[in-house]
């Protein structure tokens, strides 16, 4: 396994990758603005109504038999891994993973998570899915080479007119592809064992598999190539084989740019490739064809997303419900944030291109001029609005959610005003449609303008606003510039009104922006208010979790809930925002709580975690999206008919006999008035105590002798001769009493901590508390089966092997002694690779520093 990059390497790729997608976005405007000269988008619009039906037939035929072909990819790739799934099962996790990944951009990214989801509930690991995307992705470039080395050797003449390069040269580059997978098969044909790559062991497929694949990818791009070929004009005097080469040649600048779609890439390469098409005929079909090969089968791809989730509420299996509820809560968000993003896209390009003259007419004898002006005005600035809301869907924002549908619907009348435009109103009441179905995915409250916008969304929205302007430019170039036309009101002055729409867009686009700019930055890592922790008194006063009080230590900051009636403590440590415990106060505030929190991590790039949490609030940090790791589990005395009477006592009545005659102890306990007066008493067994441990002081999870930490509890003290020699300070609930500090100096005999907590124990039961909590046994518990989770055979190997430094089985030992119900304790994290790191961040807190981690 290769090791993290660095950070600054890290950001510096994040920063360049916006930057990589807007150079080559760029550079296909520009081509396809010197290419397009003199185009006229009516000539577009009309090539499309003059396509022949049977054209679009065949081409409709043909990309199904493309998508059949990729269905392949996976079903061969299944094959090499090892696992042989049902054809129609790997059909339509293909089917979605392509149209969604061919619209998207970033097949391997976007295609690959659907495989991820979809493949790990068939049983395949991740190293697996791994290897099946990396063999698809193979099979398509096997394709490539096979395809376009043909065509560069039998129609090297047609590469000397299209290609500009030499027959001869044409010739020789085909042959060098064709060569490169001939030895790939042959290599594939005869070696006889894995291939080692980095350690790891790697299974090419066998001849007949690699043969196969070279087969499907070739068939799959040749259907492919025939879609768009049935859509040319009649005029194109072009052999098939030669435009396979040349839209191969496209596709793939298309695959490398990694622009959804190969949007303006392709486009590009086709004009420069086929100089000799009309350019307008072209266009024409290249937009056709878009239509058919990637916008219906991306809906066709959704209503099956759709089909699934219906097909899994109606699941008996539990497990499998929850992993399928898992996957649509991450997908359906995200897949409706894209349709609202293409919506705001198609409402600035439609803001950009002219009305039909003949809608247009019907306008001015039903409608005053004012309407249809504010009409596209309206239009532009919902579709730049719709943008910005995109995010805060991705986010699962209720409040985005409200207002997403009410642009739309915004959007829907503007679209019939300002042009009559009810294509595009039908898609976008589909699309809000498809948003109410989803309406309880949405349920985050939250604050949209509060969320930090990534580079890369801003990145998104200016490539469209930028291509939506230069879309407008280019439509209206005829039109010669002028002051006046930013004034200029008519019916059929459609080049004024494109202007105003952008001016529009980008002037809410910029004002977000330096909202964004000027607004909210990462929160200051600040020590609690005496507001705050006063509120959190009154918070902790109905909890029945004593260790709640563990906050009045004041270094951890704190969430209140909206009404202050609950709070969550937490620190950060690293990328860790450790959270201690339970949610204290009000009960019925906590999930909204701990998702408040969960949105603060994920806003400021932090992992979120909560440490000790108990068995009651698993159910709500699996809601979160966390994996729970169990951490130990807590010893707890029962009180009820607590004495030290009956064979199962006999240890303790013997230490509290051995304390009062032998070693003439005596027990009291110190009001919060006595605990301030005997500080300095109670300091210098502090000290003592850590002197003799060589350890320092720690926090978060555990207090340390402060003194206004201390003055906020009652404490028991063992006394000798008047001097105290051991002390614990008493944490409490209405039921449940706990002890946090315990310290005793080397003036105190042998065994008196066994005679404070004997004591402890009696003055608890005789105030009435239910419980007697000694704390954490940590690694305890851990399952020893060997189907175990990896977690628990990391733990009890630490638990092993960790003796000598740790304590573990003397400390369970010691507390069995006073014979607890032991309750398990768990940390919820993100898991995965994270969690060593999460584990340390989160010691580092406990021992005050990644120094007295390593070096204590």
């Amino acid at each position: 396994m290769t090791e993290p990059a660095p950070t600054s390497v890290r950001r510096f790729r994040e920063a360049l990758m916006p930057v990589f997608t807007l150079v080559i976005f760029c550079l296909a405007l520009w081509v396809l603005d010197r290419s397009l000269a003199h185009l006229r988008w009516s000539h577009v619009l009309s090539r499309l109504e003059d396509t022949p039906l049977s054209s679009v037939l065949l081409s409709l035929l043909c990309v199904a038999g493309s998508y059949f072909m990729l269905t392949l990819y996976d079903f061969l790739a299944l094959r090499v891994v090892g696992h042989r799934l049902p054809y129609r099962v790997v059909a339509k996790t293909s089917f979605i993973a392509y149209a969604i990944g061919h619209s998207v951009g970033l097949s391997s990214v976007s295609g690959g998570s659907v495989r991820l989801r979809r493949y790990a509930d068939d049983g395949l690991s991740a190293l697996e899915i791994g290897g099946v995307i990396l063999l698809c992705t193979l099979t398509f470039s096997l394709g490539v080479a096979t395809l376009l080395g043909f065509s560069l050797i039998f129609e090297a003449g047609q590469a000397e007119t299209v290609l500009h390069i030499d027959p001869t040269m044409a010739r020789s580059v085909g042959s060098t592809m064709l060569t490169i997978v001939a030895g790939y098969l042959l290599f594939t044909g005869v070696r006889r064992a894995n291939v080692t790559v980095g350690g790891r062991r790697f299974a090419l497929p066998r001849l007949r598999y690699s043969a196969r694949q070279t087969l499907a990818s070739c068939a799959d791009l040749s259907f492919a190539a025939a879609s768009l070929y049935f859509l040319l004009p009649a005029s194109v005097h072009l052999s098939y084989p030669s435009f396979v080469g040349i839209f191969v040649l496209a596709i793939a600048a298309g695959v490398i740019s990694n622009v959804p779609g190969g949007l303006g890439v392709f486009e590009g390469v086709m004009v420069l490739l086929l100089p000799d098409v009309p350019k307008e005929k072209l266009l024409g079909a290249v937009v056709l064809y878009r239509v058919l090969y990637y916008l219906l089968p991306l809906v066709l791809g959704l209503m099956l997303l759709a089909l699934g989730e219906w097909d899994a509420q109606r699941a008996k299996v539990m497990r499998s419900l929850r992993l399928t509820r898992s996957w649509m809560d991450v997908l359906i968000p995200q897949a409706m944030a894209a349709l609202v993003f293409l919506a705001g896209a198609l409402l600035l390009f439609s803001g950009s291109l002219p009305v039909k003259s003949a809608r247009i007419a019907w306008l001015s004898d039903m409608l005053p001029l004012t309407v249809v002006e504010v009409s596209h005005l309206v239009g532009s600035a919902v579709g730049a609005s719709l943008l910005i809301l995109a995010r805060g869907l991705y986010r699962r924002l209720d409040g985005a959610w409200w207002l997403t549908q009410a642009l739309l619907a915004g959007g829907i009348v503007a679209s019939l005003l300002k042009g009559i435009e009810y294509e595009q109103a039908l898609v976008l009441a589909v699309i809000s449609f498809l948003l109410w179905l989803a309406r309880r995915r949405f349920y985050r409250r939250a604050p949209l303008l509060a969320e930090r916008f990534s580079k890369l969304w801003f990145t998104n929205v200016a490539l469209v606003l930028a291509a939506a302007i230069w879309l407008g430019l280019t439509s209206y170039k005829h039109v010669e510039y002028g002051n006046h036309l930013w004034w200029e009101f008519a019916f059929a002055a459609d080049a004024p009104r494109m202007l105003r729409a952008s001016l529009v867009a980008v002037a809410l686009i910029a004002i977000f922006a330096m909202w964004q700019l000027l607004g909210a930055s990462r929160p200051r890592q600040g020590l609690p208010s005496e507001e705050d922790l006063q509120d959190a008194r009154r918070c902790m006063a109905g909890t029945a979790e004593p260790s709640a009080q563990i906050a009045l230590l004041g270094d951890k900051q704190f969430l209140f809930s909206e009404q202050r009636d609950a709070f969550i403590m937490y620190q950060r440590s690293g990328r860790s925002w450790v959270a201690l415990g339970d949610p204290v106060g009000n009960p019925g505030r906590f999930e909204a709580l701990a998702w408040k929190f969960r949105e603060l991590c994920d806003r400021h790039g932090g992992w979120p975690v909560f440490y000790e949490v108990s068995a009651a609030q698993l159910p709500l940090c699996l809601d979160l999206g966390l994996a729970l790791v169990k951490l130990g589990e807590e010893a707890r005395v029962p009180l009820a008919g607590f004495t030290l009477e009956g064979s199962k006592r006999a240890e303790l009545r013997q230490a509290k006999r051995k304390g009062e005659q032998r070693d003439g102890l005596s027990f009291k306990i110190l009001s919060q008035e006595e605990v301030v007066a005997q500080m300095e008493a109670l300091r210098r067994v502090s000290d003592d105590w850590l002197v003799a441990k060589t350890v320092s002081e720690k926090g978060f999870s555990v207090g340390n002798f402060d003194p206004d930490y201390m003055a906020n509890f009652r404490v028991g003290v063992a006394l000798r001769d008047g001097e105290i020699v051991a002390f614990a300070n008493i944490l409490e609930s209405a039921q449940e009493t706990a002890v946090d500090l315990m310290r005793y100096s080397t003036q105190a005999p042998r065994g008196v901590m066994d005679y404070l907590f004997v004591e402890l124990m009696l003055w608890s039961h005789a105030q009435g508390k239910q419980w007697f909590n000694l704390g954490m046994a940590p690694l305890s518990g851990l399952e020893k089966h060997p189907l175990a989770p990896i977690w628990h055979k990391l733990g009890l190997l630490v638990h092993r092997y960790g003796e000598p430094f740790y304590n573990f089985d003397g400390l369970r030992r010691y507390k069995e002694k006073f014979n607890p119900e032991w309750r398990p304790r768990y940390l919820a994290s993100p898991g995965g690779l994270a969690l060593p790191r999460i584990l340390l961040d989160t010691a580092a807190l406990i021992a005050g520093g990644m120094k007295e981690v390593i070096f204590k």
